[in-house]
Formats: C-alpha cells, sequence, structure tokens
C-alpha cells in the first residue's frame, strides 16, 4: 500500500489549479493546507480542492504538523527564501523552476536540504514528461545516432499583460528567460550535456526585463539553438538531428503528447498522452523519493539543478540581464 503523504501549497495562481488538478489523480496524494498572503483566496481556493487548512500567511504552513511536503508556485524571486523557510521547519519542497533566481540562491537551496535532511526538487515537469523520457531511451540506444543539432523554442505575446506581474515585472524576476527559456535551455542540457561555448543575444523592454532572448549553444561535435520571447509567438516546436535520423517533437513541446523519429524519410509516430495535465509524473516521483527517504530525484538531481541555473547564469552574463534585488 502506497504511503500517503500530505501537501501543502504555497502561491495560489493558475499553475497551482493546473498542479493541484493533477496532485489529485496520484495514489496517496492529499491536498492539506493552503496558503497565500490572502486569506480570502487561501480560503477559496481550499474549498475548490477540499483542503483541511487556508492560511493567509506562509509561516503558519511551515509550521503545520499536517503538512509533509510543500509545493511553491510563487512568482521566482520568492522561490528561495519560502523554500528555505520551509525545509528548516523540516519540510520537503518541490519548487517550481527556477529553483532559484541565479546560482547562489540554488546553492543555498540545496545546503539547506542537505543539513535538514528533507528532500527538494525543481518542478521541471518537463523532464518527467512521458515522450521525453522515451525520447531519452531512444538517444541512449542510438536509434538517431550522434547528436548533431538541437532546436527549441518557447515564445508567446505576453506584452499586453500587467507590467507588475510576474512576466513583465523585473521584481519578479520577470522575463523570457527564467519563465520559459529555461525549457529550451533544459533540452540542450538534458541531451548534450554542458556546453564549450554559448553565444547570446537579449532584448530589453521598457519595465527592465528581457523580452527575447536568442542563444547559441556550442559544443565539441553538435550545436543548439534556443530561444525564448514575450513579444511575439513561436511554434514550440523541437527538433533533434542525429548521423542516422531525427527526432521532431510535437508543440506545445515542453508538455508534448507524443513526438516522430525519422530514419531513411520513414517516419515512426510516438503518440504518448499524459495523465491530466502533465504534473502527474514528477508527483508521482516526489512521492517516490519521499517514500524512499531520499532527498533528491535521480531522474533531476541537485547537481541537474545547479549545472541548469549556471547555464542561465551565463546567458545572462552574456546579455546582460540583472534583476533589482541582486545589485
Amino acid at each position: 500500500m502506497k504511503q500517503n503523504i500530505r501537501w501543502g501549497v504555497i502561491g495560489l495562481g493558475n499553475i497551482a489549479h493546473k498542479f493541484v488538478k493533477d496532485l489529485q489523480l496520484v495514489e496517496g496524494a492529499n491536498l492539506t493546507a493552503v496558503a497565500s498572503r490572502s486569506i480570502e483566496k487561501a480560503k477559496e481556493f481550499a474549498s475548490i480542492y477540499n483542503a483541511k487548512k487556508a492560511y493567509g500567511g506562509y509561516q503558519e504552513l511551515y509550521e503545520s504538523e499536517e503538512v509533509d511536503v510543500i509545493y511553491i508556485a510563487t512568482p521566482h524571486s520568492f522561490h528561495a527564501n519560502i523554500a528555505i523557510e520551509a525545509m528548516k521547519n523540516g519540510k520537503h519542497i518541490l519548487c517550481e523552476k527556477p529553483l532559484g533566481v541565479n546560482s547562489i540562491e540554488v546553492h543555498k537551496m540545496i545546503a539547506t536540504a542537505q543539513k535538514h535532511k528533507v528532500f527538494l526538487m525543481e518542478a521541471l515537469w518537463t523532464r518527467f514528461n512521458p515522450s521525453i523520457v522515451k525520447i531519452k531511451e531512444l538517444i541512449a540506444q542510438n536509434v538517431i545516432g550522434d547528436i548533431k543539432y538541437i532546436h527549441a523554442d518557447f515564445a508567446f505575446q505576453a506584452l499586453d499583460r500587467s507590467e507588475d506581474g510576474r512576466l513583465l515585472n523585473p521584481n519578479l524576476a520577470g522575463g523570457s528567460l527564467l519563465d520559459i527559456g529555461i525549457y529550451p535551455i533544459f533540452l540542450s542540457y538534458l541531451l548534450l550535456g554542458k556546453p564549450n561555448e554559448i553565444q547570446a543575444f537579449s532584448k530589453m523592454y521598457k519595465t527592465g526585463i528581457e523580452v527575447q532572448t536568442s542563444m547559441i549553444f556550442d559544443f565539441e561535435s553538435a550545436q543548439a539553438t534556443l530561444y525564448s520571447g514575450l513579444n511575439s509567438k513561436s511554434d514550440m516546436k523541437a527538433t533533434i538531428s542525429g548521423t542516422k535520423g531525427s527526432i521532431f517533437i510535437q508543440p506545445r513541446w515542453h508538455e508534448t503528447q507524443g513526438f516522430s523519429v525519422e530514419i531513411d524519410s520513414e517516419l515512426m509516430e510516438y503518440d504518448l498522452s499524459t495523465t491530466g495535465m502533465g504534473f502527474y509524473y514528477e508527483i508521482l516521483e516526489v512521492q517516490n523519493c519521499i517514500s524512499r527517504n531520499k532527498i533528491e530525484s535521480e531522474l533531476w538531481s541537485h547537481q541537474n539543478s545547479k549545472d541548469l541555473i549556471g547555464l542561465i547564469d551565463s546567458v545572462r552574463a552574456k546579455t546582460g540581464v540583472v534583476f533589482p534585488f541582486e545589485n
């Protein structure tokens, strides 16, 4: 019989609603408490999803004896402080990506998890998507040969949104790179590791955030062209090209329901629809790890998160992206 694991949620925006709907599909997962800076919002969220407790502040959730693990879905700039305080109170953490806004924050978060012996994972749900898992297997089996080129983009129109919101506000670590550029960077890292050299260019917006970023990752025998943007829509496709063939991931590729493999002009389709909206798989991984008393996932480890934020830091260094609270 699976161990029952009690969940709390901090940050009750759109992504939290999607996450909790998938949480309800996972055996042994129970939503126990939610917290917001607004008690009214917390009570409304708790009512919708039948959570026992609703808190108008975070400290009560940190200290709750009825919560084992907390899912953090606040804007990026709050991730580190919330996670660290919760872990100091013995809570396991699943934190939305990016884990922290820079390497300093991520290293502090991981050090806290290790000190207090609690589980910590970056909620990079794409890593657990069935299609991405299968693609990784096929590449390991050398089905398309040695990878020579990766293309991945992620862009949508967001300039009509509030400048105080998380996407366009530099005080909330807004911009395309941390919010959606992390996905193309992740795919390149997952399949090719860390590049030898990075070239990157960003366009800035009037609020002080970068609104689009183009990147070239150069490896010893491969290249990746990556893009993120908030000022126009892209196809949101991803291509992985090897010496024997290519893989084409269906849009929106970061939450894909399948992909195709082309070898010698023959196309093989893989239909791998997700359970729920796709958060199901990362939740399952968290529950399995906690049940086994692990403090990190083997599929997306602490080192993986360190490497990923290190790559993002390198891109930011190339493009001059700095947030006000980092000065």
